[in-house]
């Protein structure tokens, strides 16, 4: 089961890098996918994790996106601001007031040192 939540994390993850390296370079979909060579409807449903690409479709969508295929299958954590925010939102509704208060403290340590 473990082994089964980390496949599907970096497949999520995968796509979240394909999605956003696109969008950087404001290249649509079906640009990305013309200068990939594969169909429009492939491209989105990997972004979209309903389909798992082969190492040759990687290595097409890398490029389309104009990028070494090592930079997709990169598996370094890439969460941004927003992201890490709305997880801590989520844990703190959690909080009894004991751990509320600990993690302010600690907060303000690392804040204002």
């Amino acid at each position: 089961m473990v082994c089964l939540l980390i496949i599907v994390k970096h497949r999520k993850q995968f796509a979240r890098r394909v999605r956003k390296l696109r969008k950087a370079r404001k290249l649509s979909l079906e640009k990305a996918a013309e200068r990939g060579e594969i169909t429009p409807n492939y491209w989105g449903d990997v972004e979209r994790t309903n389909k798992v690409p082969s190492l040759d479709t990687i290595v097409a969508m890398a490029r389309g996106l104009g990028v070494p295929p090592s930079t997709l299958l990169s598996l370094e954590r890439e969460e941004d601001d927003d992201d890490i925010r709305k997880r801590l939102e989520l844990l703190i509704a959690k909080f009894t007031p004991q751990q509320l208060d600990l993690i302010h403290r600690i907060a303000k340590v690392i804040v204002e040192p």
